[in-house]
């Protein structure tokens, strides 16, 4: 029997502080474009891009277009066979050329899922530019890739996990490190 040791380090208060931060960011430093689009990695990430892209539609006259993306066939540690059993389905209805994208997810480890989102990315369309949000960053970097706006850095050992918990999928909304 395994002793796994859970410790909520962000709240529901708190991820809304973060979220609404990052959204004051995009719009700071993406105010002339008029319109941004957001891209949520699948699961975790779509959830968090819809609540960014609401806070910069209520502070901002940025246009906001919201899309999903899923990366199962892009991602290096799959067999083929079971990237294809596990995929979900890409929504987005907006083109994306010339376009600032910002991908949205919500932990940031090695990297290796935000260069499997933009390989997907890219597949879809020529952004002009590529940014990254995340609600947490974790560390343990192995692709040279940072997040532009983040939420929180949570240092971690790589015994350790970090799990965010969101409403739309958990039923309820908290960030935890969970020690094994």
């Amino acid at each position: 029997m395994s002793n796994i040791e859970e410790k909520i380090v962000l709240d529901e208060q708190a991820i809304n502080r973060a979220l609404t931060r990052i959204s004051h960011e995009i719009i700071e430093k993406n105010s002339d474009t008029g319109e941004i689009c957001l891209i949520g990695i699948q699961r975790r990430g779509v959830p968090i891009a819809k609540q960014i892209g609401e806070c910069i539609s209520k502070f901002s006259d940025i246009k906001v277009h919201i899309g999903e993306l899923d990366i199962t066939k892009h991602r290096d540690d799959l067999d083929e066979s079971i990237a294809i059993s596990l995929a979900s389905e890409t929504v987005i209805d907006f083109p994306i050329h010339n376009k600032i994208v910002v991908l949205v997810d919500d932990v940031i480890f090695t990297g290796r899922t935000v260069r499997a989102a933009m390989d997907a990315l890219i597949t879809l369309g020529r952004p002009s530019c590529i940014q990254l949000a995340v609600l947490i960053d974790r560390g343990h970097r192995e692709l040279p890739i940072r997040g532009d706006y983040v939420g929180k850095n949570i240092p971690t050992s790589r015994s350790e996990r970090i799990k965010v918990n969101l409403p739309e999928i958990d039923g309820k909304k908290n960030v935890a490190i969970i020690k094994i």
